[in-house]
């Protein structure tokens, strides 16, 4: 599915969120939106989703506005959002019970589905009985069980340790691969970014707009990043990270400081 943004803007009241945004994301594409907190990256997503209205300009998929959510359009969150009252299974199978499935049914391709994400023996525990890495694979399974053509990430492993992120990110560019939605993830992470994605979006302060655009798809995807080095770099100094500073963590450049 393809999407189109055309002059979009967002304000809340006298908040201006999203100065102006143009883009088209073709159908299968991969897009990474980083940019400082707060500069509007989430709320293009609800846009998307259907969740949010554009304050001026137009979001469309296939042509047609987005005017309200849908279920060919998935919105994937930072926190997993199971039903801590149900099972994981069960967690999976309503994905498929809100669009009429027989119950059966449902349950029969949630545990495929659990099964494809690693999770199979677990289809009966609960989420507090798992993991925080395990309650996003469910996640994942939920968000792709209904087979989106519109994957929407927001943060989608922001809160989980370093090595169960890289691990996730891995199972997640699989399952993207195998099933070839179109894909708009909202990150913080740069080397997450660079990792998943076919082209990387860095945006500004409030109100965002686009600084650069970095198309990737040219370079071989794993966690190895050397190829990634100047691109990185790039991105990096866009969002006002001095990587030129010989410490263990890039220092961040204040506007208006010097060298």
């Amino acid at each position: 599915m393809q999407l189109h943004f055309e002059r979009v803007a967002k304000s809340f009241g006298d908040l201006q969120v999203i100065e102006t945004f143009d883009d088209t994301i073709a159908d299968g594409e991969i897009v990474a939106l980083v940019g400082p907190s707060g500069c509007g990256k989430s709320t293009l997503l609800h846009m998307v989703a259907g969740l949010q209205q554009a304050s001026a300009g137009e979001v469309r998929a296939d042509g047609q506005p987005v005017s309200h959510p849908a279920p060919e359009r998935t919105l994937v969150f930072q926190e997993h959002a199971l039903y801590p009252w149900m099972t994981l299974e069960a967690n999976v199978a309503l994905a498929l019970e809100f669009q009429d499935q027989p119950a059966r049914e449902a349950r029969k391709q949630a545990s495929e589905w659990l099964a494809r994400v690693k999770l199979d023996g677990f289809e009966g525990y609960y989420p507090h009985q798992v993991s925080g890495g395990m309650r996003q694979r469910c996640a994942l399974a939920r968000a792709f069980i209904a087979r989106p053509k519109v994957l929407l990430l927001d943060e989608p492993f922001g809160a989980l340790d370093a090595l169960t992120r890289m691990t996730l990110q891995s199972v997640l560019r699989d399952l993207i691969e195998e099933e070839r939605p179109t894909v708009v993830l909202v990150t913080h992470d740069v080397d997450e970014a660079l990792y998943l994605a076919d082209r990387v979006l860095v945006f500004s302060q409030r109100p965002a707009r686009v600084l650069e655009s970095f198309t990737l798809g040219h370079i071989p995807k794993t966690h190895d990043l050397t190829a990634f080095a100047d691109i990185r770099r790039e991105v990096l100094t866009l969002l006002g990270i001095d990587t030129d500073t010989p410490s263990a963590e890039p220092r961040r450049v204040e506007r208006g400081e010097t060298a």
